[in-house]
């Protein structure tokens, strides 16, 4: 574990103000498994917005399939249409962009959407691809060697995970 401390709820307030100007009337929420998902429904919530939010996985358009399998991670469930939506993805953390690439590609499988916007927690740097997302409540600098996830407990409450592989 890592001394990092970043409040995961005080930057869920953040993120509630920052994607108010991000969102329309008919925008819709897709949340990446896992962390993104819980995003996605809360703010469904706390926006106030109709509808339902939808979930993503990138488990099946993953570049690195071969090394990481088929993750455990929820399946797509998009209980609304792509083509012509406003889709705003939420995501925990922004790293590579990977992740979002393969989101993106999953997207397009059911539709083509009107426009794409990202919002998530924390941005890390260290991108592979040129991927940037529309807001980020928190930017941080981790070494490449650790990783950073969000987690939520029973009570729905989220706090993070700094973790550095065993050698």
């Amino acid at each position: 574990m890592s001394a990092l401390a970043l409040n995961a709820e005080a930057l869920y307030s953040e993120l509630l103000c920052g994607v108010q100007a991000l969102v329309g009337p008919q925008t819709r929420l897709v949340g990446i498994t896992s962390g993104g998902a819980w995003l996605a429904e809360r703010l469904q919530k706390d926006l106030a917005l109709a509808g339902q939010h939808g979930t993503i996985s990138s488990a099946m358009h993953r570049d690195d399939f071969a090394q990481r399998g088929l993750s455990a991670g929820g399946q797509t469930s998009l209980p609304f249409g792509i083509q012509g939506a406003d889709l705003l993805i939420l995501d925990d953390v922004l790293y590579t962009g990977r992740t979002i690439r393969a989101v993106i590609n999953e997207l397009f499988d059911y539709g083509r959407p009107s426009s794409v916007k990202l919002a998530v927690l924390v941005d890390r740097g260290g991108r592979q691809l040129p991927i940037q997302a529309d807001f980020a409540a928190a930017r941080v600098a981790l070494p490449d060697s650790q990783s950073l996830a969000l987690v939520r407990d029973a009570s729905g409450t989220f706090s993070f995970q700094v973790e550095t592989p065993a050698e």
